[in-house]
This record gives C-alpha cells, structure tokens and sequence, in this order.
C-alpha cells in the first residue's frame, strides 16, 4: 500500500505512516500529569457547584464568582479563564446538559406567513419619491413577494 492510502485507511497524517515506517518502535506518549494551577481547587469547585443545584436559579454561582471566592478565601493564584474551564466542565458532567441544541422548525405549505409594511425613499429618475413597500414571505418556502406603491400609481416590487 502506498502511504497515501495507509494514511487514508488508518485515518492519520501521512507524516505519521512516514514516521512509523521509518521506526519500528512506537512514539512514546506525554506522560498524564495533572492540572498543577487547578489540582488543589478542582474538589473546592465541584463541591459548591452541588451545592447550587439545590440553590433557586439566580442565586447560583457563575463562573467569575468562582474564581473571586477562591482567590479572595483561599488565597488560589489561578487565571479566571482556568477556572472558567473548569467550572464549564464540571458543571457538564453534574447538569448532563447536552452542548448543541436546536430545535428545527417547519411550517406546513400555505400554513403561515410573514408579512411586513413600511416606507422608504427612493430616487426614481432622478426625484426623490416616498414609497410604500408591503412584503409577503411564505413561511413554508421562504419566497417573497412585495409590493411597492407610490402616489402616482403601484410599481413591482423586487425582494
């Protein structure tokens, strides 16, 4: 196989087959350290997160809060980003949150619209007119269709 086609089916860089074939021993991995800056906060953290479950809503901790009560009470030398991230993770794994929601919405054909009214300016032909402008989309298909009228008379709308 060539090492396009090893990369391809192994699913990694070609540099990566290039680098196994030219070793026969496996690359040796980082070893698994710990977050140093974290480490000693992370049970602190989790601790009042479960606590704010129990707590009405607007009374929660936010993540910022977190970070002032361990610097301010603990005397923590951590950035507000590390314990963001922290917070963040902890609370995905306490709450089961999903990351990504969506909720997609349909409109059944002819069912609704949206409809619109308002006026503008235009320089037809070198006057300024003041014209009308009503826009009709359809819910289902998003066209439009709109209407311009002007003093003298109804003009074709473009939208």
């Amino acid at each position: 196989m060539s090492v396009r086609e090893l990369a391809r089916v192994h699913g990694v860089h070609r540099r990566t087959v290039r680098a196994a074939l030219a070793d026969s021993t496996p690359p040796r991995k980082a070893p698994v350290r710990e977050s140093p800056a974290m480490g000693p906060w992370l049970k602190i953290i989790r601790a009042w997160l479960v606590a704010d479950l129990q707590a009405p809503r607007k009374q929660r901790h936010t993540a910022r809060r977190v970070w002032q009560r361990l610097v301010d009470e603990h005397g923590a030398t951590v950035a507000e980003s590390t314990v963001t991230h922290a917070v963040a993770k902890n609370r995905r794994e306490l709450v089961g949150t999903p990351v990504d929601v969506a909720v997609p919405q349909t409109h059944a054909p002819g069912a609704e619209a949206e409809v619109d009214f308002g006026e503008f300016q235009a320089l037809i032909g070198g006057i300024m007119v003041k014209l009308f402008m009503f826009v009709l989309r359809l819910s289902h298909s998003g066209r439009a269709c709109g209407v311009c009228q002007s003093g003298s008379g109804i003009l074709p709308g473009r939208t």
